[in-house]
């Protein structure tokens, strides 16, 4: 649904109504109903009506998902909002997702950062480690901003980008920063996709995944579970699949799960031994479906 409270607010100050504007830009009544009943307008109607009122088109409407958490999170977002549920994701996913990954911050040093920009880090942290956690809070930013788009190669490409670039992986030539692994890789004892058979193996997830009528958590748990089984990229195939998961429960209305780093062995065991028992994986994702319910009512949210 498009709210249109910008269009209407900025008519009011100028003291106009949309009846008068449309007959200035011969803009149909069909076109003033769709703003009525909060229909997408086409890019060049909303680019005229602006040009008309003299600002840009953002300031005149915006799109109100009606997934309530995905829209607290757009608005606080938007908003610089301290303290509300964008942050404490931001904080809680980023410091997780990498201490699973083998980041040395904790996580008052990653809270530091996204509230700060600054950070006091002490002996012996990497450089990397500090470069992704920024790299991850805008990784998040990027999967609200494209959460009820259908996933495409292209997304999940673009979350690698986000996540790697600059940082020392990303000035070796056989790197792929943003594209599919050019070396075979294993992880977990268990050989992965190989390189060459990487595009044709993720075309398949994805069009599977997609044709599914209606997504649950468990078709999302199952979308990690086979990424990870084909690891597409050289490295951070962890962290883009668990930020790929939080975009399809944004999608789909799904609550979210945060996986913890104190369950980080089972949700690994439930990883590898997923092809042949996936409750184990299944259980621990339900459990960080219960971390963030528990953020939500900490917060007191009712979602």
């Amino acid at each position: 649904m498009i709210s249109y409270e910008g269009l209407n607010n900025i008519l009011t100050a100028k003291k106009t109504t949309k009846s008068e504007m449309a007959s200035a830009l011969g803009i149909s009544s069909r076109t003033i109903a769709k703003i009525a009943k909060g229909e997408k307008l086409s890019r060049l109607t909303l680019q005229k009506i602006a040009d008309y009122l003299g600002c840009d088109v953002q300031s005149l409407c915006r799109e109100i998902s009606e997934n309530a958490i995905l829209q607290i999170l757009r608005d606080e977002k938007e908003a610089g909002i301290s303290g509300g549920l964008y942050h404490e994701l931001q904080v809680r996913m980023t410091y997780n997702s990498n201490h699973i990954e083998g980041s040395r911050l904790t996580e008052d040093q990653t809270r530091l950062i996204f509230e700060t920009n600054t950070i006091n880090v002490g002996d012996g942290i990497p450089v990397d480690d500090i470069l992704e956690t920024v790299h991850h809070f805008r990784a998040i930013d990027y999967v609200i901003d494209t959460a009820e788009e259908t996933l495409t190669e292209e997304i999940i490409k673009e979350l690698h980008r986000i996540l790697k670039s600059d940082t020392r992986d990303s000035r070796l030539s056989w790197f792929a920063v943003g594209d599919y692994k050019m070396r075979a890789n294993v992880v977990g004892g268990h050989e992965t996709v190989k390189p060459k058979d990487v595009p044709e193996a993720m075309k398949k997830l994805l069009a599977a995944y997609n044709a599914r009528p209606a997504v649950t958590i468990n078709d999302i748990v199952e979308l990690h579970a086979e990424f990870e089984y084909i690891h597409p990229f050289q490295d951070g195939n962890g962290r883009v699949g668990r930020l790929v998961a939080l975009k399809e429960c944004l999608h789909h209305g799904i609550i979210p799960f945060i996986i913890e780093d104190s369950k980080k062995m089972f949700y690994y065991r439930g990883l590898s031994e997923w092809r042949t028992e996936k409750g184990w994986l299944t259980d621990t994702c339900l459990d960080g479906q219960d971390t963030f319910i528990r953020l939500l009512r900490m917060l007191d949210i009712n979602a």
